[in-house]
């Protein structure tokens, strides 16, 4: 009896594989820079989600929840627990929206929007460095522009 042996396609190496080489580096500094960022949040009362939510309505008149929901990195299943958290701090009110009334719209209270002009520009003097430590201006703009091409690649697929 003869056995059936499948041929399997060589297992790429790590060690050599240019695109394998990326992604542990990619994933270890996607982490490293949460752990950074979610810590000094954290110092300003914050999580990284009320925190998106809160710059992202900054410097607007407010929008519906599901625009917020595009625009920010909060889940849909998570972002009606990150409102109703800034509603009860007093950052956001939610009301009907004039244009649909099936709609919320959601806006910052004015202590909402004294602490996004707080907290924003608090966070991103925090962070800038580790990122001028490590790239020129011209490297974080190609960095942008590699990161945007693979997360449309990602997109298509």
């Amino acid at each position: 009896m003869k056995l059936n042996t499948l041929r399997r396609k060589p297992t790429p190496d790590p060690s050599t594989d240019p695109f394998l080489k990326v992604l542990r580096p990619l994933v270890e500094t996607y982490f490293a820079f949460l752990d950074t960022g979610s810590s000094h949040l954290r110092s300003l009362g914050l999580t990284g989600s009320q925190f998106d939510v809160i710059v992202t309505l900054g410097d607007t008149t407010g929008m519906t929840c599901k625009e917020l929901s595009e625009k920010t990195l909060v889940t849909k299943g998570t972002l009606t627990g990150v409102l109703d958290r800034l509603t009860k701090k007093g950052m956001i009110v939610r009301a009907p929206s004039r244009e649909d009334r099936r709609s919320i719209f959601v806006r910052l209270t004015p202590k909402g929007d004294a602490l996004f002009h707080k907290v924003f520009p608090a966070h991103v003097r925090y962070m800038k460095p580790y990122f001028e430590r490590a790239l020129t201006a011209a490297e974080a703009t190609t960095l942008r522009t590699l990161l945007l091409r693979l997360k449309g690649s990602f997109e298509r697929a």
